[in-house]
This record gives C-alpha cells, structure tokens and sequence, in this order.
C-alpha cells in the first residue's frame, strides 16, 4: 500500500515546490515529469492490485501513533483553511460563505477534540472502485496538467488584462489531485470529510483565479454550496459516531439494517448531491467555466464532480429501496431530464460541456439512487466514460478558443477542413458521449434495463427523454463540425506540443476504452459489484458483445474501406440548395428581393421553448421541494423514535 501514500503526498510535495518555481522552463519539465511519475505509479498500484492482489479489498492504517499525528495535523489544516475562507468572505462581503465554514469546523473540531472519534477500525480501504478512481484521477488528471503548461501560456497571451498567477494556478492543481486520491483510499469519515473539503476550497480558489467581480461571484457561489454539503457531511459523521459507533466509510455500507442508518445516509447523499451539482446546485459548475479551461476540465472529469458520483456510488448497497436512494434517484433522474435541455439552448461550447456534465452526473446519481448490481455497473461505467471524453472536450474547446477567440458552436462551422486534427479529437470527444458502440450510450441503455425492471416509471421517462435532447444538442455540435461551406480553408495555428500530447493521448484512451469494454466490464466492474454485493452479476452477455462487434465494424471498418475507393470514382459536383436561386458558387444566392445574399447556417436552440429564463428557476424550485420532503421525512424518524 505504499503506491497509495506515494499518490497522496506526492502531489502535494509537488504543489509546494511549484509555488516557489518562477522559471516556466523549469515549470514546464516539473509539471511534465511530475506527471509522468504519477501515471507510472497508479498503473503499477492498479497491476499489483488486480493481479498480484487478486483485485481483494483491503483495510490498513489503524489506530496508532502515526494516525493521531495525523489527526491533529488535519484539524490544524482545517482550522487555518477556515480562517482563510473568514478572512475572504469579509473582504468580499460574502458573509454566509464564512460562516458555513466556522460551524462545520468547530462541529468537527469538537468531535475530534471530544474523543468520541477515536477508533480501532482502519482508516485506509482499497478495492476495484477505489483503483477504478485512482486511474481516472491519476491519467485524466495529470494530463490535463500538462495540457495546462501550454495552454496557460496562450492564455495569458491573448488575455494580458489578468495577472499571471500561474504560480499559484499549478500547485493547487496538483493540491486538487493529491486531495482526490486521499478521499477514495480514505476509509475514515473524517480523513474523507477533511479531503473532501480541500476540494471544496481548491476549486474555490481556481474559479476566482482572474479576480474578476464575475470570478469572484462564481467562486464564492461554488464555496458556499459546497460548504453546505459539507455541513452536511459533518453532521453524518457526529450522528454516526454519537448513535451508532461508526467511524469508517465501509462500516456504514455493511451495517446490518438499512432503515435504521437512514438519517447520516442522507446526510452523505445530500453532501454528495451538491459536491456533484445536481439540482438545486448546478449553478456553482455552470459559473466555473469563468475559469481557465484546465480548471474546468479538472472540476468536471477527474476531480471534484467526480467525488459526489463516487461518494454516492459507495453508499448505493445500503441505499437501494430506501428513503435515501429514492430521493437521489429522483433528483438525479430530474437533474438528467432537465441540463439536457438545457444544453440545447446554448451555443457557448463550454457551456453545453457544463450542462452535459450536470445531465450526465444525474444519471450516474440516479444509478447509485437505484443501488442494483446493474446501475452501480452502468453508474462506474458511464463515471469512466465521462471523465475521459469530457476533460478531451474541454481541451479540445480551449485550444480552439485560443487559435480563435471564441467558444462559440456556431463558429465551429467547417472545423473538420479549418482545423481538421482539432476537429478529429472533438469528434472522437462527441462520439464518446452518445454514439454507439462508445460505452456512454450502452450504460445507459444499461440503466435503462435496469430502470424498467425496478418499474420506475419516473427514471424512464427522464432516460428515454433526456437522452433525446442529448442526441439533439451533441448532433448539431457535430454537424456543424462535419460541414463545410465552400469558402473553407485550412488555417495553420500554433498550438502547444503539451496540447497536443495530452489531446491525443485522450483521443487513444477513449478508443482503447471502447475497444476493451467488455475486458473492463469482466475483469474490473463486475468483480467490484461482487466485491459491494456479494456476489458476481454478468451484465454483458454474448449477444451484446455481438452487437458491439457488428456496430463498431459498421462505424470504423466500412468508412475506412469505402474511403480507400472513393476517390477513384468520378463525382458530379451538385450545387447546394440555398431558399434561392444559387449564384454558381454556393456562397451566395439570389434572394425573394432579387439581391444576392451570403449563405449562413445556423443551428436552431429553441430558447423560446426551454430556454434557462423558462426552465431554470421552476427547475430549482422543484429540486429544492423533493429535497426539503425527503430530508423532513428522514428526520421525523429520528426525532420519532424510529432510530
């Protein structure tokens, strides 16, 4: 288990000497190399632990001098971050933001400091998921901060009204990542609380990165969220130590009657509902894309979002038919249903990205609400999925961003021949999230399954519907990519060769990821669903594997065959069609006035029907309603004596 306490302090060795390195040369090949060591490292942890371990679930780290050091080291850490979070909020007058701070730090703090937090059982856990994390944090992150070396470069280039911070931008991306592997090998609730709020504070601090009033508005909105949550997540923990004696992660999950825990369960997937952004909360995620691309590629791929959807993961044995994973059920089918709608009405490409994340976290919400072997099996796979295509997304928009100065779809038009290796990786990006034989689209046809076969005619509905509108937004995006006028030309740009190694290192991942699923399903996802319930579910069969084999030689197979004959076949050139009489070069036309007039095409985006002033507020309301039901119910247990 040394890889793992390699992976935890490792970034933040890192962090620090990042803060003190002025040199971008020496910025640069540190960021790079640190990297590499810490995708190196989590594969070699992965291989030793699924096949020299046998992939067995692991306990370490119990009640010693070491574990007390460390305690009070986290208290302290705890308490300086506090008064940092104070001081902000009075400068800024964000007054709420700070007081949510003082009251989960000095609820802990009296918990710790009282002795009831004292235990025998171990602190540290590992199993399938928690490598599954452990690799998607350690690849997809380290990437993106490679990516981020060159990026921040342009960035700072095109936009010398902000001041260059990147000395304090990478440390706390790698503060993020050391935080994230210390929360998923955590088994203590404590330890998992005091990462869990260092990413809270981290993405704070990343979101205000240019100090822009909007960067600071933003920044304070996603604190004091997620300060909540955390409050929340405090109370848990106090709840499960004064009642019940439990102190780990793994003693809540196998505790012997669901229904009598209920209250700290929805405590941790309340906690969990607002670090993931899922109604009433996806407005923190929607305001940090104020923040530079990698920040937002991190929040939404391999940290932070991703610390929700795993919390909830792990809570879904004991919350499947329970009053808790009805309400996450419910609110992340609404969450799913209604940001895919939404992201049809935006044109901004990191918006979309934004809205898609929030849509694609409420169906992996809904999964682990359901809390079967086959949505917790759908709800990893699609967590995988996600991270990978999302972050090559993200990338792939802020390069664009920066060779354009713009975001915006509409003037993605013709990518493929203007920018055709951008436009390749974002195809590859867009196929990942909703074509087949991609995962994305086969676990949800997953959840799906296993929705209809728990009769949850709600769940249904917002699936069948919302994945409707996620093929509508992602196949106008695609299309406008694939299309090209006739005036469109190859522009030559200079994007960063770290841009590019991790772009296309995502681009590969994704089609080894596709290419391997069922070799992921066997060896990795279903062994996991063992290891939560005891027993092992088969969720491909062979005639799935079948199917994916005839989709992906229809996909990739036929295009390539049919692309070596093609050009030896002579092609009539056909004038577009234009709502006019064409001018002879299908740029212009000759409009109803006699006029010529240029050719223009535009996606439409239905704002009139369910655009965010329609939907947004009903929305929120709504969520803030089923929330406020179900945690008065959980509590009148309590207080009834149930308990």
């Amino acid at each position: 288990m040394e890889f793992i306490g390699f992976l935890i302090l490792f970034p933040f060795i890192i962090a620090a000497v990042l803060a003190v390195t002025k040199n971008n040369t020496a910025r640069k090949t540190m960021v790079y190399l640190s990297g590499g060591i810490i995708i190196a490292i989590s594969i070699i942890f992965a291989v030793s632990n699924l096949w020299l371990d046998n992939g067995t679930a692991t306990s370490w780290l119990t009640e010693s001098k070491f574990v007390h050091i460390a305690n009070y080291l986290m208290l302290a850490i705890e308490a300086f971050l506090m008064v940092l979070i104070v001081i902000l909020s009075i400068k800024y007058k964000k007054y709420h933001a700070g007081l949510l701070s003082v009251i989960g730090t000095i609820l802990m703090a009296w918990y710790e400091l009282s002795g009831h937090a004292a235990s025998e059982a171990p602190h540290m856990y590992c199993d399938r998921l928690t490598v599954v994390m452990c690799l998607v944090i350690a690849i997809i992150g380290s990437l993106i901060c490679i990516y981020a070396v060159g990026y921040m470069t342009d960035y700072h280039h095109h936009h010398k009204e902000y001041k260059d911070r990147r000395t304090f931008f990478f440390p706390m991306l790698f503060v993020f990542l050391g935080a994230m592997f210390g929360l998923v090998t955590s088994s203590n609730l404590i330890w998992i609380y005091f990462f869990w709020e260092i990413t809270s504070v981290s993405s704070f601090l990343l979101i205000g990165y240019t100090r822009t009033k909007e960067a600071v508005n933003n920044s304070f909105r996603a604190l004091w969220m997620n300060l909540l949550g955390g409050l929340g997540f405090a109370a848990a923990i106090v709840l499960c130590g004064l009642k019940f004696n439990i102190t780990t992660l793994q003693e809540l999950v196998s505790y012997s009657n669901n229904a009598v825990i209920l209250v700290p369960v929805i405590l941790l997937a309340f906690a969990a509902l607002t670090k993931s952004a899922q109604l009433p909360f996806s407005k923190w995620l929607l305001g940090a894309m104020v923040a530079p691309t990698p920040t937002s590629a991190l929040l939404h791929s391999a940290t932070m979002v991703k610390a929700g959807v795993y919390l909830l993961l792990r809570l879904a044995p004991v919350m499947g038919g329970q009053l808790s994973g009805t309400m996450v059920s419910v609110v992340g089918g609404f969450t799913f249903l209604i940001a895919s709608m939404l992201a049809i009405t935006v044109s901004d490409g990191k918006k979309v990205l934004a809205y898609s994340t929030i849509s694609n976290l409420g169906l992996i919400t809904a999964c682990a609400g359901i809390g079967t072997e086959e949505t917790v099996w759908a709800g990893v796979l699609l967590l995988l999925f996600h991270a990978v295509s999302k972050s090559m997304l993200f990338q792939s928009v802020g390069s664009f961003e920066n060779a354009t100065g713009t975001r915006d779809i509409e003037d993605m038009h013709g990518l493929m021949r203007s920018y055709p290796r951008l436009a390749i990786i974002m195809v590859i990006g867009i196929a990942g999230m909703f074509l087949a034989p991609f995962g994305m689209l086969i676990s949800k046809w997953a959840a799906l399954k296993a929705f209809v076969d728990a009769n949850n005619i709600f769940l249904v509905i917002s699936i069948v519907f919302g994945s409707a509108t996620t093929m509508l937004y992602w196949t106008k995006w695609l299309a406008k990519i694939l299309v090209c006028k006739a005036d469109t030309h190859i522009v030559t740009h200079k994007t960063p060769g770290g841009e590019w190694t991790s772009l296309f290192a995502h681009a590969v991942l994704m089609i080894v990821l596709c290419v391997s699923l069922p070799i992921t399903s066997k060896n990795l996802i279903e062994p996991l669903l063992a290891q939560l319930y005891g027993k092992a579910v088969s969720v491909l069969s062979v005639e799935d594997l079948v199917i994916m084999v005839i989709m992906m030689f229809m996909i990739f197979v036929v295009p390539a065959v049919s692309g070596l004959f093609i050009h030896k076949i002579h092609v009539k050139p056909v004038l577009t069609y234009m709502s006019g009489v064409n001018n002879g070069d299908d740029r212009r036309f000759i409009g109803s006035f006699g006029e010529k007039r240029p050719q223009y095409l535009a996606n439409w985006y239905m704002v009139d029907f369910f655009g965010e002033k329609k939907i947004w507020k009903p929305a929120v309301y709504v969520a803030t309603a089923l929330l406020v039901i179900f945690i008065s119910l959980a509590v009148s247990t309590l207080t009834g004596g149930a308990m």
